[in-house]
């Protein structure tokens, strides 16, 4: 992991160098999640080259931040992404869930502009169920169990597969994942999606119950340029259900787009 040091705190990001299509992306992960759920995207058979996965303020290997859920959080997670994009040189920003906000976020609100954007998983708003909302608060263990319910996270019963998210998500721990998630609560640019200038894939789980298809719908008929495609046979991670065919996606969506990356 290497770190980058910005607005008084250090992020830290994992880069994958190598030749590929001319593009940089930058991986930004869900809530409660790391940079480790982009292994099978950072990996050599992903779909760019070179590549970047972020750990957020306060996610595995980062320093956090102090600040309220909401746009404070989401500034500040922005704030992350800039950083490390600029000191990787990326010109495509892969967000899934939370990451997706992020990514809307950075394109809407900062002075750095990707070139594209993948939003796995992700909405222009990304409404929580009261009841997570309580369970977040109080009974962490049951929210972790609720979100590794079939069609929330997963369509797959691999054990495997639950068992490292849920490992994964009771380190990065209840603090920070609750914030998480009530800043996607509070998340809306549905009024904003026109302003976001760069292409756009939205990418959709089949089976996806967190953020159903039209979510990304949306996202793909009001962002100019905007594309949708469908993973099928899973669910919010996608990405860990179906590796190969989420990086072949993002793989021709890139190509489908010869002007991004270049002056």
């Amino acid at each position: 992991m290497k770190t980058v040091a910005h607005d008084g705190r250090t992020t830290a990001y994992r880069v994958v160098e190598g030749e590929g299509s001319g593009h940089t992306a930058l991986y930004v992960h869900g809530s409660g999640g790391t940079h480790r759920v982009w292994a099978n995207q950072y990996a050599p058979d992903g779909p760019v080259r070179p590549a970047a996965a972020i750990d957020l303020s306060g996610h595995g290997e980062s320093e956090d931040v102090e600040t309220p859920p909401g746009t404070d959080t989401l500034t500040a997670y922005a704030s992350d992404v800039v950083a490390v994009a600029r000191e990787v040189d990326a010109n495509v920003l892969v967000g899934n869930s939370l990451g997706g906000a992020v990514a809307q976020w950075v394109a809407l609100e900062t002075d750095w502009r990707p070139d594209a954007l993948v939003l796995a998983g992700s909405g222009p708003s990304l409404p929580v169920y009261d009841a997570l909302r309580e369970w977040l608060d109080g009974d962490f263990d049951r929210a972790v169990e609720f979100l590794h319910g079939r069609d929330r996270l997963f369509h797959s019963t691999d054990e495997t597969l639950l068992s490292r998210s849920r490992e994964q998500m009771r380190a990065v721990g209840r603090a920070v994942t609750r914030r998480d998630f009530l800043t996607c609560h509070e998340f809306d640019v549905t009024d904003r999606l026109g302003g976001i200038d760069a292409p756009t894939l939205a990418l959709c789980g089949e089976h996806d119950k967190l953020t159903p298809r039209d979510y990304h719908e949306l996202l793909a008929a009001e962002i100019p340029g905007g594309e949708f495609a469908v993973v099928p046979d899973a669910a919010h991670l996608a990405m860990l259900e179906r590796p190969a065919v989420f990086n072949e996606a993002v793989a021709d969506f890139l190509r489908s787009r010869p002007g991004v990356g270049e002056d």
